[in-house]
Parts: structure tokens; C-alpha cells; sequence
């Protein structure tokens, strides 16, 4: 099993930006997809973004579209998600995801990172 482990969170003003970074613990495999959520208190775990690691287009929820960006460097195997314009309703613990099937349902995925916090301030 893949391990992934998140960095990146902290807290911003609304209006800032943050990037986090997933990093594997080894080389994703060519159908390897990798995934953005996030959990708010109180809520279920949400879909943010994904993509396949070797090449393909990115996927991304409507309420992040625009402002967050997933990317991924092959030599080093980081994930990263740029989140730009951070809102207060952004805040969450945002966790990293493997899987094999270019979806957002977290189900599809079997690995995960602890996740990270961020949070954001008015």
C-alpha cells in the first residue's frame, strides 16, 4: 500500500493563498489517480480535485473551480494543490487520495494521508 503524507496547511486570511503538498512514499504507477478532499467539522468528506498522475486533464469540484489548482512533479512524486482566494468556508483538514479510477467518489480511492489543517480567518 501506497503511503501519502500531507504538508502545506496552516492559516490565512480570507483572500490568501496556501499550497499543499502530498508526497508518496513510491513512484505512482501510470494509471495511478490522485485526489484532493476535504473535511469540514461536522460535515462529510467532500471532493475538491483529482487527476491521473501520468497525464490527463484535472477534475475539480464547482465550488473550488477557478481558484485551486492540482499538480504533480513525476521526478520527485509531490501532489500538490495550489488554493488560491481562500474563503472561510474552505476551512477544513484536506487529505490526499490513491485509486485507480478517474472519479470523485472517495470510495474509489485506497489510500490516504493523516491530512493537514487549514484554516481560514475573516
Amino acid at each position: 500500500q501506497v503511503l501519502l503524507a500531507e504538508s502545506g496547511g496552516g492559516s490565512v486570511q480570507a483572500g490568501g493563498s496556501l499550497r499543499l503538498s502530498c508526497t508518496s512514499s513510491a513512484r505512482p504507477y501510470s494509471r495511478s489517480v490522485f485526489g484532493w478532499f476535504r473535511q469540514a467539522p461536522g460535515k462529510e468528506r467532500e471532493f475538491v480535485a483529482l487527476v491521473r498522475w501520468h497525464g490527463g486533464s484535472a477534475f475539480y469540484a464547482d465550488s473550488v473551480k477557478g481558484r485551486f489548482i492540482i499538480s504533480r512533479d513525476n521526478p520527485t512524486n509531490i501532489l500538490y494543490l495550489q488554493m488560491n482566494n481562500l474563503q472561510v468556508e474552505d476551512t477544513a483538514v484536506y487529505y490526499c487520495a490513491r485509486g485507480d479510477r478517474y472519479e470523485s467518489d472517495s470510495r474509489a480511492y485506497d489510500s490516504w494521508g493523516q491530512g493537514t489543517q487549514v484554516t481560514v480567518t475573516s
